[in-house]
C-alpha cells in the first residue's frame, strides 16, 4: 500500500500527539491492528439495554411501564449534559444560548408528545395490580428531574409557594432545601408525615442536591441568561427558547402525569393513592405548585393564571 501525503500527514500528527503524552504510537498501532472492529450492538451495548427490564410481575403491561420510565432518564441525561454545558461555558453568546437550551427543549418535547404511551399504552387493570408490586418506588424518586429543577433556576424558585415569600433569596441552600415544594407532594395524604418514599429519596440524595445547588448558584441556566449581553437578554428568541423551557418543565411535563393519573387512579367516590402515598391530586397541577423557574419572563397575569390556560387545552373532551 503506497503511503500517501494525507497519511504521511496523519501519522505525523499522531506521533506528535502521542509524544506529547509520553507514549510510543507503535504500540497504540498494535493495538489498532489487533483490535476488533466496532459493531452497533457492542457500540450501544444493546444486549445490556435490553436486559434491563426485570419486571416483579408476570402481567405483560408492566415491561411498558419500566421502558418508558427508563426512556424518560436517558432523555433527562441528555438534559443535564446540556445544562453541565451552559454552566461552563465561558464567554456565553445568544448563539450557543439559544443552540443549548433548544435541544433541552426537544428533549422534554419528545417524551410530552410519547407520554400517551403511559396514558393509553397500559390495561388499567394490569397496572392497578402490578403497581402494587412497586411500593414504596415511585416516579417522584427520579433524582434526574430534580437535578434539572437544581440547574434550572434560583434555588428560591423551588421553595414552596406558601414559604417563598419567607425566605431570604441568599439564605443557604440547606436553608432553602427544607422548604423544597415537592416535600409536600410526598407526605401521607391522611397523617401529614413524610412518606417511606420521601424518607428513602431523601436519605440517599438529600446531599447531593444541597451540593448542588451550591453549585449552581452562579450556574444555573438562569444565572447564564444574566451572564449575556444586556441586549441579548432582550432578544426575542433568547426569551423565548427560555419561557418554552419553563412551560415543557413546569406545565406541559405534569399535566402528562396528571392525565395518566386521572386515567389510572381517578374513580367515582375516592382517588387511589399514587404508589409510595404520593399525594399526586395537589402535587401535580401547576396551578397549585405555581412553580415557575424565570418569573421575571412572565407578566402578572401570566403568573397569576399559571398553568391554567393550558390545562384547559390540555384537558378539552378528556376523560
Amino acid at each position: 500500500m503506497e503511503i500517501t501525503p494525507e497519511i504521511a500527514k496523519k501519522l505525523e500528527l499522531l506521533q506528535q500527539k502521542y509524544s506529547a503524552l509520553g507514549q510510543d504510537l507503535l504500540s497504540y498501532l498494535d493495538g489498532l491492528l489487533y483490535a476488533d472492529v466496532t459493531t452497533y450492538w457492542d457500540y450501544i451495548e444493546l444486549d445490556t439495554l435490553l436486559s434491563l427490564q426485570k419486571p416483579k410481575t408476570k402481567f405483560p403491561d408492566e415491561v411498558v411501564f419500566i421502558m418508558y420510565h427508563q426512556i424518560t432518564e436517558l432523555y433527562f441525561k441528555l438534559s443535564l449534559r446540556e445544562f453541565e454545558q451552559l454552566g461552563e461555558k465561558e464567554n456565553i453568546d445568544k448563539s450557543f444560548f439559544i443552540s443549548r437550551v433548544t435541544r433541552i427543549n426537544r428533549y422534554f418535547e419528545a417524551l410530552i408528545k410519547s407520554f400517551e404511551i403511559m396514558i393509553e399504552g397500559m390495561e388499567r387493570e394490569q397496572f392497578l395490580k402490578f403497581r402494587m408490586s412497586l411500593l414504596p418506588a415511585s416516579g417522584f424518586q427520579s433524582a434526574q428531574y430534580r437535578e434539572i429543577e437544581i440547574y434550572s433556576t434560583d434555588f428560591i424558585n423551588l421553595v414552596a409557594k406558601d414559604h417563598r415569600n419567607n425566605i431570604d433569596p441568599s439564605a443557604t441552600i440547606r436553608s432553602m432545601f427544607e422548604q423544597i415544594y415537592w416535600k409536600d407532594g410526598a407526605t401521607e395524604i391522611e397523617t401529614g408525615k413524610k412518606t417511606l418514599t420521601l424518607t428513602q429519596f431523601e436519605d440517599k440524595y438529600k446531599e447531593s442536591f444541597i451540593s448542588l445547588g451550591e453549585k449552581c448558584r452562579e450556574k444555573n441556566l438562569w444565572q447564564v441568561y444574566l451572564k449575556l449581553s444586556p441586549e441579548d437578554q432582550q432578544d426575542q428568541k433568547v426569551r423565548d427558547v427560555l419561557r418554552t423551557n419553563d412551560t415543557n418543565v413546569n406545565v406541559n411535563w405534569p399535566l402528562a402525569h396528571y392525565k395518566s393519573a386521572v386515567r389510572y387512579l381517578a374513580r367515582e367516590n375516592s382517588d387511589i393513592a399514587a404508589t409510595g402515598g404520593t399525594n399526586w391530586q395537589k402535587y401535580l397541577p401547576p396551578r397549585f405548585q405555581k412553580r415557575i423557574f424565570y418569573p421575571q419572563l412572565w407578566s402578572n397575569e401570566e403568573i397569576e393564571n399559571w398553568g391554567r390556560g393550558w390545562v384547559e387545552d390540555t384537558f378539552k373532551g378528556f376523560k
